[in-house]
């Protein structure tokens, strides 16, 4: 890694100018949202590979719709009751009054995906969905710095051999664009080679990020681990720049950023995965050069999504009735 390739200031998603990011999770039930503001509309795009995905509005992120903008984006546990967190942040949006203009009325896009964590020891006995308070909650804690580990989407998430978790890393390319990756990792397969502690992610590490254990010292096994079908799975995530992209660049990226889920998770984008990436793109930097830097936009949205999934397991905290060991637990 040159030094023109460094992590930003917090080595977080939010070292891209004028994102926030805000968690809210409830301990009872295990799970939680997490939700990507912008100060103002961004163009987004979107990627899906899993075989089994829960979303809202993806749709309208394709280039040929008519909005080209969007207010947030939300990460969620809960499933498909979890897509209703993005109702909370579009209620907490309405009310400061953003939202595409539709004559006197104004509505908040607010495209959303959710992950399964409805089977992971938690309390799922409510009597009311939780998740629009959750979405609004999360919404009014956005911040620029957050917490990793099991905080907001990744409070419930799980691995094939750990608890999962919320990560997010950022980059600085050569260019002067900053790119960075949110995601809330409960895959089928594993963060870790084999038994571990290495991670599958260790080739992209930088500065220790999740331990500075490097690579396994032994060749990884071919049959990989996997969690039991009842578990419930996907991995979720969300990549950013500054530069000025358009929905159809921004849909490129976020494909490019399927690289890093399947360097950091083994396996990755199975039948039984509804796995899914967002990318946004606030227009704060041209492009110089459209071919070559939206090549290296791309590249650097893997390597984040890469670091950021490692980061989401190595930094999840044992709680009570947990189901699965959490990284520091077991490795110290």
């Amino acid at each position: 890694m040159t030094e023109a390739y460094r992590p930003g200031e917090r080595n977080l998603i939010t070292d891209v100018g004028g994102l926030r990011v805000g968690h809210a999770a409830d301990a009872r039930i295990k799970t939680g949202s997490t939700v990507l503001v912008g100060d103002k509309p961004f163009v987004a795009g979107v990627q899906v590979t899993g075989g089994a995905p829960g979303t809202r509005e993806t749709d309208l992120l394709a280039p040929d719709k008519t909005v080209q903008e969007v207010d947030a984006l939300v990460l969620s546990g809960g499933s498909a009751f979890g897509l209703d967190a993005a109702s909370g942040v579009a209620d907490g949006l309405r009310v400061t009054g953003r939202g595409f203009a539709v004559g006197p009325v104004r509505v908040p896009i607010v495209p959303g995906a959710i992950l399964f964590d409805l089977a992971n020891g938690g309390a799922k006995d409510w009597p009311e969905n939780p998740y629009k308070r959750l979405g609004a909650q999360a919404l009014e804690a956005a911040a620029q710095d957050f917490a990793l580990g099991t905080e907001g989407a990744g409070t419930g998430a799980v691995t094939a051999t750990l608890k999962g978790g919320i990560g997010s890393a950022s980059l600085r390319l050569p260019s002067g664009h900053v790119v960075g990756a949110l995601v809330a990792v409960n895959a089928l397969g594993s963060a870790i080679v084999g038994d571990g502690p290495q991670f599958w992610a260790a080739p992209f590490e930088i500065g220790g990020e999740f331990g500075g254990l490097g690579l396994a010292p032994t060749a990884p096994p071919l049959a990989p681990h996997i969690k039991g079908r009842d578990r419930g799975n996907t991995t979720i995530g969300i990549v950013a720049t500054d530069a000025v992209l358009t929905q159809a660049q921004c849909t490129r990226m976020a494909t490019a950023a399927h690289d890093g889920m399947a360097r950091a998770l083994v396996p990755s984008h199975t039948p039984l995965d509804g796995d899914l990436i967002f990318a946004a793109a606030t227009g704060e930097k041209p492009l110089t050069d459209p071919l070559a830097d939206t090549l290296l936009l791309g590249h650097a949205a893997a390597l984040c999504v890469a670091r950021a999934i490692a980061r989401g397991v190595y930094e999840a905290r044992a709680e009570a009735g947990d189901m699965k060991p959490c990284w520091r637990t077991r490795f110290g």
